[in-house]
C-alpha cells in the first residue's frame, strides 16, 4: 500500500522472503512446468469477477500467496497458463468454481513441420546440456527439500488496513476469512488495537471487548461461506506522528476434528500523520487509481462512520492539506 516503501547458494540459510522473490519463483515455476499440471485461465474473466465482487488485487494476492504484480499479469493474460494449484486458489479467492475462470475454447495444437536433426559438430554442447541439466536438478531438489521442511500455508484470515491515517480521524479495516464448501468451520477473531485507538463500529457487531477497549473479539458460528468482518477505528489524537503503529490479531479456527490458532495475515502497519486513509501512497492527493478502492470500502462499510463526501471532494480537487485545527482542507 505504501508509496514510500528483497544470488542463491544451495547451502545458505535463506528466509522465506528470499525464496519468494519474483525472479526466483519465476525460475522455480519454469522448473516445475514439466511436471506440475497447468490450467489455461481467462484474465479478462478474472478481472471482471474480482471487480464485480469488489475485491482488491491485494486481497486476492494474499489469499493465493503471490504478489499483486502476479495477479495483474494473470488478469492481463501475461501468463495464460498457470499451475492448476494456483488456479484453484485463485478461484477460491474469487469465491467461484474453478471452471468460471478457465478459458472455454480448447487450445489448438499446431506442431511445426518435422525437421531432421543435424549431427552435433562435437561433444562439447552435449556435455554443457548435461551439466546445466544436472545443476537444475540439484537446485530443484534443494527447493523441494526446503519447502518440505518449511511448509507454507495460506492464512485463513487476511486483513486490509490503510497505510496512512490522520490523528483523531475514523479509518476502515476489513478482515476476510476464506471458507470453502464442504469444509465448514466456526472461528473466533481477535484484534488487538494499538494504544490510543478505539473501536467506532463494526459489521457484524463485535461479540466482546476488554475493559480498556484495546482488544475486540468476534464469534462467528460454523459455516462454509467466506466471511468479511468490517470495522472502523478512531486514531489517537496526539500519538504516533509519522511513525508506524501496528494492528495485531489472531483467528481461532474450530473445526469438527480439532482447533488451531494462527496469526491474521495481510497489512497491519499504519502511519499516523497528515494524511487521508484513502491516499494509499501518502502523496497528498487521491487519484483515479485510489478513488475506486475507497468507494468500494465506503460502500461495504455504510453506517460505520466513514466520510465519503470528503474523499470525493479531495478527488475532484488538486489534493489536500491536513492540520490539527482545521482537519482536511481541499486544494483547488
Amino acid at each position: 500500500m505504501s508509496g514510500r516503501r528483497s544470488p542463491f547458494h544451495p547451502f545458505q540459510q535463506l528466509s522465506r522472503s528470499d525464496w519468494m522473490t519474483e525472479p526466483f519463483m519465476d525460475a522455480f515455476d519454469r522448473s516445475e512446468k514439466a511436471t506440475a499440471p497447468s490450467a489455461a485461465i481467462d484474465g479478462l474473466r478474472i478481472r471482471s469477477i474480482r471487480e464485480t465482487k469488489r475485491l482488491t488485487q491485494l486481497y486476492v494476492a494474499n489469499v493465493v500467496g503471490v504478489t499483486t504484480d502476479t495477479i495483474s499479469r494473470w488478469e492481463n493474460n501475461r501468463y495464460p497458463s498457470i499451475k492448476r494449484e494456483n488456479a484453484q486458489k485463485l478461484a477460491d479467492a474469487l469465491e467461484v468454481p474453478l471452471d468460471e475462470i478457465l478459458r472455454q475454447e480448447p487450445a489448438a495444437n499446431h506442431p511445426g513441420p518435422e525437421r531432421s536433426a543435424a549431427p552435433a559438430p562435437s561433444s562439447i554442447p552435449d556435455k554443457r546440456v548435461l551439466l546445466f541439466s544436472g545443476m537444475g536438478a540439484v537446485l530443484l531438489l534443494v527447493v523441494v527439500l526446503f519447502f518440505a521442511r518449511n511448509p507454507v500455508s495460506d492464512p485463513a484470515a487476511v486483513r486490509w488496513a490503510p497505510r496512512y491515517a490522520a490523528p483523531g480521524e475514523v479509518i476502515p479495516v476489513q478482515v476476510k476469512v476464506a471458507r470453502r464448501p464442504g469444509e465448514p468451520f466456526g472461528f473466533i477473531l481477535k484484534e488487538k488495537l494499538p494504544p490510543g485507538m478505539r473501536l467506532v463500529s463494526s459489521l457484524p457487531p463485535s461479540s466482546a471487548a476488554d475493559s480498556s477497549g484495546s482488544e475486540v473479539k468476534w464469534l462467528i458460528p460454523s459455516g462454509s461461506t467466506p466471511v468479511t468482518i468490517s470495522y472502523s477505528l478512531r486514531t489517537p489524537v496526539h500519538r504516533y506522528q509519522d511513525k508506524d503503529t501496528r494492528l495485531k490479531g489472531e483467528i481461532v479456527l474450530r473445526g469438527a476434528a480439532a482447533s488451531r490458532t494462527e496469526a491474521i495475515g495481510g497489512s497491519s502497519d499504519i502511519v499516523v500523520g497528515a494524511y487521508h486513509w484513502a491516499d494509499a501512497n501518502g502523496d497528498g492527493r487521491i487519484d483515479d487509481d485510489e478513488i475506486m478502492p475507497a468507494y468500494y470500502v465506503c460502500d461495504e462499510m455504510k453506517g460505520l462512520g466513514l466520510d465519503w463526501k470528503t474523499i470525493e471532494a479531495i478527488w475532484t480537487g488538486k489534493g489536500y492539506r491536513w492540520d490539527a485545527k482545521n482537519g482536511y482542507t481541499v486544494l483547488k
